[in-house]
């Protein structure tokens, strides 16, 4: 492999990156891991929430799968937490900085593909499959654009009109809830495009600190709410900027303080739920870069680093497969679109209007790199990242606590 220090533009920012050039001879699939699908019938994001609220509407009556955390059986007040980034594997390697976190009954799940935020909630939310919901990445192409769905922006500018959000995602959040559900959330991710997208018209209470995080749920919980969503994004934001190192234990450190706060804010009885939405891998500054061989058919690139759709022109699917297996086969993980769902990648076979939002060849690195997109060099800064199908980022945790 020929690699080169070089630096690349980010946002206005010069960022030094390792870039990893094309080169000859991939490796062979037999010689790559075998990548961690979902597991859309066992232990799978899309079925907590379903879980969950088959609980509440019949408590003790329902059937709660034997991979659930224990404490949901016969909860008559659920409060679920979901802690941005917080991969299973991250926090096992680091269980004796978590102690509260180590304390919780149950164990991991499978995140969605791809392992990335958009597609992950909206998952876990409605309850849906990407398949069905078609959030299917962090950039999603639209009418031969793409489009960044968590800030719902079409080239820089505001997408909601554009791109309706309750068109392009249509499914309801929390189905068949005791009532409208509150969601406990920071005060800038209220009326923005993909806050609509996959949690509708709900009722926001905004946080501007941790603590008050822990106050609203207090509220809501002595408000006698059955179901509280809650949703914190520090150990996202910390892995993105600052990689898995010293940070990451303090602020993993700063997050079980606050799933114990939580948990003693709750009346007695109430279940205190613990997931997340991907866990992550240290990238640094390794980049692949796509080579001529490949670019020259590509006319779109969308998805992120880690699960890299590329649009091709007409026919050219198999020989792009081909060409970046060959040469990027020793990194990644090389499918054509219809590979990609023939293999249940995305829980079934999508509609034609969620299937014309994937690219026809994705790149879904199992190495610690990412491929980049020019259009998007902002990801360059990201030390961290996530999206792909190895066990750090499909496998979170699912705990859960009575309160006493």
């Amino acid at each position: 492999m020929w690699v080169v220090g070089c630096p690349l533009v980010s946002d206005g920012e010069s960022a030094q990156a390792t870039v990893s050039l094309p080169r000859e001879g991939g490796a062979h699939p037999g010689d790559q891991p075998d990548p961690v699908l979902p597991d859309w019938g066992g232990p799978c994001l899309h079925r907590v929430v379903p879980t969950l609220l088959g609980e509440l509407a019949d408590p003790g009556r329902t059937a709660v799968p034997a991979w659930f955390p224990d404490p949901v059986a016969g909860a008559g007040q659920i409060v679920l937490l979901v802690i941005d980034g917080l991969g299973e594997e991250q926090l096992r390697e680091r269980a004796a900085l978590a102690p509260v976190l180590a304390s919780g009954v149950g164990g991991p799940i499978t995140s969605v593909a791809p392992s990335t935020t958009a597609c992950a909630l909206t998952t876990l939310v409605t309850g849906k499959v990407p398949a069905e919901h078609g959030v299917v990445g962090y950039r999603v192409a639209i009418g031969g654009d793409v489009m960044n769905v968590l800030q719902w922006s079409l080239r820089g500018a505001d997408a909601r009109m554009s791109v309706p959000p309750s068109d392009f995602q249509p499914f309801e959040s929390f189905p068949g809830a005791p009532g409208p559900v509150p969601v406990v959330t920071r005060h800038d991710f209220g009326p923005t495009g993909f806050t609509a997208a996959h949690l509708g018209r709900l009722e926001m209470h905004r946080w501007h600190t941790p603590a008050g995080l822990v106050t609203a749920v207090r509220e809501l919980a002595a408000g006698s709410a059955p179901f509280v969503y809650a949703y914190y994004e520090g150990i996202d934001k910390v892995a993105h900027a600052e990689g898995l190192g010293r940070y990451y234990d303090d602020e993993l450190r700063a997050v079980d303080r606050l799933v114990g706060d939580v948990l003693e804010a709750l009346p007695s009885g109430s279940v205190l739920i613990v997931t997340a939405d991907h866990g992550q891998v240290e990238v640094g500054n390794s980049v692949e870069l796509i080579g001529p061989e490949i670019m020259e058919a590509v006319t779109l690139i969308s998805g992120e680093g880690r699960f890299r759709w590329l649009h091709v022109r007409p026919g050219a699917a198999a020989d792009v497969a081909a060409t970046a297996s060959a040469l990027h086969g020793d990194v990644a993980w090389v499918r054509t679109k219809e590979q990609l769902i023939a293999d249940g990648w995305l829980g079934g076979v999508p509609s034609a209007e969620v299937a014309s939002r994937l690219g026809d060849v994705v790149l879904v690195p199992f190495a610690p790199t990412a491929f980049l997109d020019p259009a998007d060099t902002g990801e360059l800064r990201l030390k961290a990242r996530h999206g792909s199908l190895t066990p750090e980022e499909m496998y979170i945790p699912l705990l859960g606590w009575r309160a006493s």
